[in-house]
């Protein structure tokens, strides 16, 4: 069954705030494995022109995980069968560093639903923000619906 294009446009705010620690950072870089001492030392930080450690720019794929609120993925009337999407693409717009202290929140917006054959590509813009509304990262994620493309059979 094809994906619900009047979803097209629909905005999903989350619910709730992630705030952001040294200790999330840490383990993030711990888990990708990546040394560079931005994410550890303030000192490091510092000396590269930031206030205080810095989340890895992949860092924010976390916050729509951590943060509560459906979104189009749980909508029902979406139609999305989550059993038949595998990622397609994702790329991030940041406007500064996530940091240690920030309180984060989220909205995400359908933008786009098209079909590719006898897939569905679904992409979805994320804008994440500190609660005070300074825009921290755009993040764009393009999923793939296997088989749902109308005429597909």
């Amino acid at each position: 069954m094809p994906l619900n294009r009047d979803y097209i446009g629909r905005r999903y705010d989350a619910e709730g705030t992630f705030e952001v620690g040294r200790e999330h950072i840490r383990q993030f870089a711990d888990a990708i494995g990546d040394p560079n001492p931005i994410y550890r030392d303030k000192a490091a930080a510092q000396a590269a022109g930031h206030p205080d450690v810095v989340a890895p720019p992949t860092f924010l794929t976390t916050i729509g995980m951590a943060l509560r609120g459906g979104g189009p993925i749980g909508d029902e009337g979406l139609g999305l069968n989550y059993a038949l999407v595998v990622h397609g693409e994702q790329h991030f717009t940041h406007h500064r560093p996530a940091r240690p202290g920030d309180v984060l929140t989220a909205s995400t917006v359908i933008e786009e639903i098209r079909d590719a054959g006898a897939n569905e590509l679904m992409k979805l813009r994320q804008e994440i923000r500190t609660t005070d509304g300074e825009p921290i990262c755009d993040a764009i994620n393009v999923v793939v619906s296997r088989g749902t493309a109308a005429g597909a059979s």
